[in-house]
């Protein structure tokens, strides 16, 4: 009997322990604070189908991590998407670079792109995407900060998505952030897009974003810092 009461007592133990696992340390954060984990995959196996949407490229595990890789053939950039139904969230994961020109995090809602962050070496932006292709609707880029963002090295990305408000946040250091009115809608999913070689991705988590009484002094002080060493804010050219 007691080995049973012990055995019952382990299992629960470690079902606690892994529960704990799933839910605990939300990422930190500068504009919103994390409410509940919505979704969670460290991608150390190939992707579940029922779980993401594969685009063009090539995706597969490689040395226990996903990687993703552009093809030539498909005359497009490698595309990997994650069904999730926003509004505010908060979406967190780890990236790095092996011979690619260029990864984002692409934002979308039923029918359009919303916005992005686009990662190349030495360099990171925030935007609003074209809205509407053949459309009045164009590209707006809202900053884009230089980083220490190098080929072969892990990198964490955090983006925060609220209300009308975005904020990208590298490694804990480099904040690039911007707003406009249409961002401030439900979304249907997010993905990682692959221009080039390669590009390896672990542990995606998205959060809850619950509003934070800090952001407005926070987001004063980012706002001075860039006035201090002003990036441009234009339209870009449809893509």
């Amino acid at each position: 009997m007691r080995r049973i009461v012990f055995s019952v007592g382990l299992l629960i133990s470690i079902a606690t322990a892994s529960f704990a696992e799933e839910t605990a340390s939300p990422p930190a954060c500068v504009m919103a604070k994390p409410g509940k984990l919505l979704f969670r995959d460290d991608l150390k196996a190939q992707p579940d189908k029922r779980d993401w949407r594969y685009g063009p490229g090539t995706w597969t595990i490689a040395e226990g991590v996903l990687k993703g890789t552009e093809k030539a053939a498909d005359k497009h950039g490698a595309v990997l998407r994650r069904p999730q139904k926003f509004r505010d969230a908060i979406i967190r994961y780890d990236f790095k670079l092996d011979g690619a020109k260029a990864t984002t995090l692409s934002i979308n809602d039923a029918k359009e792109h919303v916005c992005r962050v686009l990662l190349r070496p030495g360099a990171m932006t925030v935007r609003k995407d074209d809205h509407d292709h053949d459309g009045p609707d164009k590209a707006v880029e809202f900053e884009t900060k230089q980083v220490p963002l190098k080929a072969g090295v892990w990198h964490t990305l955090v983006v925060e998505v609220q209300g009308a408000e975005m904020v990208a946040t590298l490694d804990g250091q480099h904040t690039a952030f911007g707003s406009h009115e249409l961002l401030n809608c439900e979304k249907a999913n997010f993905g990682f897009t692959i221009a080039g070689e390669a590009v390896s991705f672990r542990n995606v988590q998205v959060w809850e974003a619950l509003p934070n009484s800090n952001w407005p002094a926070k987001k004063a002080e980012l706002e001075k810092s860039r006035a201090a060493a002003p990036s441009k804010a234009t339209p870009n050219k449809k893509s």
